[in-house]
């Protein structure tokens, strides 16, 4: 385990144009790889709506979910920079409530920061939780809880229009005192404006190369989440077909009587066994 990076450092790497890697985390184990693996930054994304518990979006993600699952990655990841995701209406209805559950992720899991999706909208919430103290990651462009206000899962900033609101909800972010911004979903050539616009690190989710870092939902590159892949995923491994082979496998070995073998049991002592045999005889 390494030192944990803090926001400085990720500000030092966007001067110096070393990109940050990202990648979302659920579980204990996961968090270790990702640690392990070198990782700068672990996103507890709502995400885990579907890709953990078979939603069909992230709107039903409550904040106690989001507590229970921040706390098994922060165990797991004890060097690595920890962001909370804010589920939906968590932070919507007012600054306060926005403030009380952001807090409720630094106390009971111990995270670095929280990230709450918006631009302008939210700004109000942004200055809210940075005022309380805590640091706070802005997402814009595709934001999966607005996304029935969007038209669905769609891409943003495609045209002027939207290009502009885009730099608009990235600027108003920066001003209400978020630490660091999300982008998903946007053309590169919008995220690489913005990217030098601002002064505070850009990450990008399927919003091309020209930014501050990547980032990827760890179910859709490892290739465990099959219901969809987004066009912007790279899949660097198949652990969906790995796992079903071999619990294919097992199944076929349980009812042929291939498993278990003699060296999966744990065998009586010699002189106990002697012992057995005849208590069993006396018993009869």
């Amino acid at each position: 385990m390494g030192k944990r990076k803090a926001i400085q450092d990720f500000f030092e790497m966007k001067q110096k144009r070393e990109p940050i890697s990202f990648i979302t985390s659920y579980d204990y184990p996961t968090a270790t790889f990702a640690e392990n693996a070198g990782m700068d930054m672990i996103l507890v994304g709502d995400s885990l709506g579907m890709c953990v518990y078979g939603y069909d979006g992230t709107m039903p993600v409550t904040m106690d979910q989001m507590i229970v699952h921040s706390e098994a990655v922060r165990r797991g990841a004890m060097g690595t920079f920890v962001i909370g995701d804010m589920p939906f209406l968590s932070y919507q209805v007012s600054d306060q409530e926005a403030v009380e559950n952001s807090g409720r992720f630094f106390k009971e899991a111990n995270v670095d920061a929280v990230k709450l999706e918006g631009g302008v909208r939210v700004a109000s919430r942004i200055r809210a939780i940075v005022d309380a103290g805590m640091l706070v990651m802005g997402h814009i462009g595709l934001t999966p809880q607005s996304s029935s206000q969007l038209g669905g899962f769609k891409a943003q900033g495609r045209t002027l229009e939207s290009a502009k609101a885009q730099v608009q909800d990235a600027l108003a972010v920066q001003e209400a005192g978020a630490g660091m911004i999300l982008l998903e979903a946007i053309p590169p050539e919008v995220t690489g404006y913005i990217t030098e616009l601002l002064s505070i690190p850009v990450l990008s989710i399927g919003a091309g190369p020209h930014c501050d870092g990547q980032l990827l939902i760890v179910s859709d590159m490892l290739g465990i989440f099959e219901a969809f892949t987004p066009k912007f995923v790279k899949r660097y491994t198949e652990v969906a077909k790995v796992s079903t082979e071999a619990l294919t496998a097992y199944v076929e070995d349980v009812r042929s009587g291939a498993f278990p073998e003699p060296q999966h049991s744990y065998l009586m002592i010699p002189e106990e066994l002697e012992k057995f045999e005849e208590w069993k005889k006396r018993g009869k």
